[in-house]
């Protein structure tokens, strides 16, 4: 293994790292609430749910993110290594996991795991070895 040191960004990295901790601490402090995206927007799709509001604020910046990224540091060359058809299954396959492991990755692997959770835990070892096997059987196995 060897690391790209041209690309390799470990600041930028840290940063949204503790961005995105100082953000789902003050959203649990503030609303005593876990905000795993797919809970949150499953919420806000609900007519009559408790905290629409926020939930929805929290979702537009979480939206509004990119935006702020490209103003002050500028575009990012995005590079799509599939067909659209591929995103789609892949999205929908991501949609169908987080309804069976009840909650997302940012639900389990970054709230859960700091509230010591033993189910989130074991989801976020299964969504991590999934990842694994899936990307050993498509470069390894498919060759692609």
């Amino acid at each position: 293994m060897t690391i790209d040191w041209a690309n390799f960004t470990p600041w930028t990295a840290l940063l949204g790292g503790a961005l995105i901790g100082i953000a789902v601490s003050l959203f649990a402090l503030f609303n005593g609430r876990v905000a795993g995206i797919s809970g949150l927007l499953g919420s806000v799709l609900q007519p009559g749910s408790e905290g629409r509001g926020e939930k929805a604020l929290f979702l537009v910046g979480v939206l509004l993110s990119p935006v702020l990224w490209w103003l002050l540091a500028g575009p990012v060359q995005v590079q799509l290594q599939n067909d659209w058809l591929g995103l789609v299954i892949a999205g929908l396959l991501v949609g169908l996991g987080t309804r069976y492991a009840a909650g997302c990755t940012s639900g389990h692997g970054v709230c859960g795991l700091a509230r010591l959770s033993p189910r989130s835990l074991v989801a976020t070892l299964c969504f991590m070895a999934s990842g694994f096997a899936v990307v050993f059987i498509i470069r390894h196995v498919i060759g692609g």
